[in-house]
């Protein structure tokens, strides 16, 4: 897990980062309502006072709107992909920030320009609009501070300054009272989104913890489960799927000569070597103990299953060196291929078969992987 910040900024993982991001895609309903609200008052203000340059800043405002939707409605379809990576998240996020800032500078050009025109009327309209936008901003982006702080000052500034240039206590009042709740609003915008970080932070530490098996790292049997279960429903006829269960040969006695601190360190080695021989569209997990399992999804072959079963018992046979010490252990190793779509437990339950058929068959010998094949019929 990667952690990193800005000077000034809180670090937060990349993975509550992408949660953080993905809160912005929620804004389809308020962009929609916001775009409404702004193409309403605008329309209504240039009805009553035909002003050019409030009219083209209308236009391209709802033009900004338009594209906000689009890119928001696109956003929320890509980032509601499970397996959304930190560098996809943070594209997504730059779209949405460009197109959710040209609305706002939108806005703030629309403000301004209505607050030149002498009508009580339309600054009242006008200054609702942008009370109205602010607090949306700080429903919807307030996570994302860098979006939403710029968006707030961009979109309502404009008004406060020009507000200010009329000699009038009332509007003077008006522009101190708005600078008040947009300093008041972008303070709170900060502590929320340090409170929030911290709370999606915990819970995935905690989902992750729920999900893992804490010596070695490797996914535990409700991960292995929850992923094999998602990729089954999306295998195909073309491809086939194939479960390795590993029991470690001569394990207990490291634990019985060396102490247990050696064995975990053993089985974090271990582990680490499982890993390295698949590839990263297959899953290694620990079940507990000294067993394994390794769940290798699309594969084309039935050799390839035996191949992969091949190469994780040469590559644990190998000796190992712990502190001074030189470690050799093998494993048994039983597969099962399957061409259809099968329950976890009914594959764990064939593979162990063929595990413990192997360990029978080869007890006087060098362990060698024994595998079984449903095919559909």
């Amino acid at each position: 897990m990667k952690f990193g910040a800005r000077k000034g900024r809180i670090a937060i993982s990349d993975s509550t980062n992408i949660e953080l991001i993905r809160s912005l895609f929620d804004a389809v309903v308020p962009t929609i309502i916001m775009s409404a609200g702004f193409a309403l008052v605008g329309i209504t203000i240039v009805a009553h006072h035909s002003d050019l340059p409030l009219m083209t800043i209308l236009i391209l405002g709802c033009c900004a709107s338009v594209v906000r939707l689009v890119v928001t409605i696109h956003a929320a379809g890509a980032g509601s992909d499970a397996h959304l990576t930190i560098e996809k998240a943070r594209l997504l996020e730059k779209r949405f920030a460009a197109a959710y800032l040209a609305f706002a500078t939108c806005l703030g050009l629309f403000g301004a320009r209505a607050f030149m025109l002498s009508s009580s009327d339309v600054h009242m309209l006008t200054i609702c609009l942008l009370v109205g936008y602010g607090a949306g901003v700080a429903a919807t982006v307030g996570l994302r501070p860098w979006i939403a702080v710029p968006a707030m000052i961009v979109a309502i500034a404009p008004a406060i300054a020009t507000a200010i240039t009329y000699h009038d206590h009332i509007y003077w009042a008006l522009a101190g009272l708005t600078t008040a709740f947009l300093a008041g609003g972008i303070n709170s915008l900060k502590g929320r989104h340090a409170k929030f970080a911290a709370e999606v932070s915990l819970r995935i530490s905690c989902a992750k913890m729920a999900r893992q098996d804490v010596l070695t790292e490797l996914p535990n049997r409700l991960a292995l489960r929850e992923c094999f279960e998602e990729r089954m429903a999306r295998t195909d006829d073309r491809h086939l799927t194939a479960l390795h269960c590993l029991d470690l040969n001569g394990f207990k006695p490291v634990n019985d000569n060396y102490g247990h601190p050696v064995g975990d360190t053993l089985l974090v080695a271990v582990a680490q070597r499982i890993s390295a021989c698949i590839r990263n569209t297959d899953l290694a997990a620990r079940l507990g103990g000294d067993e394994f399992v390794v769940a290798q999804f699309d594969v084309t072959r039935e050799y390839e299953a035996e191949a992969l079963a091949q190469r994780l018992t040469d590559a644990i046979a190998t000796p190992y060196e712990i502190g001074e010490h030189q470690i050799t252990i093998s494993t048994s190793v039983g597969y099962v291929v399957t061409d259809r779509r099968s329950e976890l437990e009914d594959l764990l339950g064939l593979a162990d078969e063929a595990l413990y058929l192997g360990k029978q068959r080869h007890r006087l010998v060098k362990p060698r992987p024994v595998g079984a094949l449903i095919m559909a019929r």
